[in-house]
């Protein structure tokens, strides 16, 4: 992987000839008013809106935003009932039961470091001992973020920017996938083994990881969805990597089955659609694919 500061001075060097974007209007001859697609860093904080060029003037033009889910309906009792079961070991199962000695000497050692407590501690096993691998990879990498980002305040986040200022001005909000999909795909998508390999990769390659969450931040942040896509597309030649599979059911197979619902609900309204910037560029990306359908795609300056 390129050095850091490489990945920043390309992101700098990307902003200063006006190729940052990650705001688009989406239009075609059968749409009485355009809508708009931006792309979202799951963890960036709600107050980076003001540096995306056109965000509140989109915000403004349409009558409808739709994120991934709904995101109210995902603190429902119910929904938070689901995404906490399906975070858990079943049948009573511990990660002990699951890891190997040695590995679990590997997790607890990352643990120390990234948290100064590991599984050892009764509290912590508690509160983590029963989790999935892949629920454990996603705690443990929001708090590596929180490390690498002073101020981090998880409830003030740029997802829940959007339909929150959509409710205060009295527009619909709605979403593209429902929250049973979203928990199938990403807590229930992937087989134990397969979880358990991946939470090792994410252990025995920690600095390598660390340094991707940094130069995916800072591309983000750069508003440069080409060097997202070069960060996201990289691979290590081994186990660890994505497998053509994993990435079609995590990403490609969600951009074409969202490409198939938001013509309609464009044409019913103008809307803004509120997706993970993951999903925007590249041939199989949704900008593309609306392109294919016949839409013009241009970036709001």
């Amino acid at each position: 992987m390129k050095k850091i500061f490489l990945s920043l001075l390309f992101a700098f060097i990307s902003i200063a000839i006006s190729n940052a974007q990650l705001l688009y209007k989406i239009s075609h001859k059968n749409l009485e008013k355009p809508s708009y697609i931006v792309g979202t860093y799951h963890l960036a904080p709600a107050s980076f809106v003001d540096s995306i060029s056109g965000a509140r003037v989109a915000l403004d033009e349409v009558a409808v935003v739709c994120g991934e889910v709904v995101m109210n309906e995902m603190e429902s009792f119910e929904n938070v009932k689901k995404v906490q079961e399906a975070m858990m070991l079943p049948d009573g199962k511990t990660l002990s039961d699951i890891f190997t000695v040695d590995e679990m000497q590997r997790l607890n050692a990352y643990m120390d470091k990234l948290l100064g407590v590991n599984l050892d501690n009764p509290i912590i096993n508690s509160q983590m001992g029963k989790m999935t691998p892949m629920a454990l990879s996603t705690q443990l990498q929001v708090v590596q973020y929180m490390k690498l980002t002073p101020g981090f305040n998880p409830m003030d986040l740029i997802d829940a920017y959007w339909q929150k200022a959509a409710a205060k001005a009295g527009k619909k909000v709605a979403g593209l996938e429902s929250i049973d999909f979203q928990i199938a795909t990403l807590y229930k998508g992937a087989t134990l083994e397969r979880q358990k390999q991946q939470l090792l990769c994410m252990v025995d390659n920690a600095d390598y990881y660390s340094l991707q969450m940094k130069e995916l931040t800072a591309a983000y942040f750069a508003q440069n969805l080409p060097a997202l896509q070069e960060i996201t597309d990289e691979k290590m030649g081994n186990m660890c990597d994505s497998t053509p599979e994993e990435e079609a059911a995590l990403i490609y197979d969600r951009n074409s089955a969202w490409v198939e619902k938001i013509p309609t609900m464009m044409a019913e309204a103008p809307t803004l659609f509120v997706v993970g910037a993951a999903h925007l560029p590249g041939e199989k990306g949704v900008l593309e694919l609306l392109k294919a359908k016949g839409y013009t795609i241009e970036a709001v300056r």
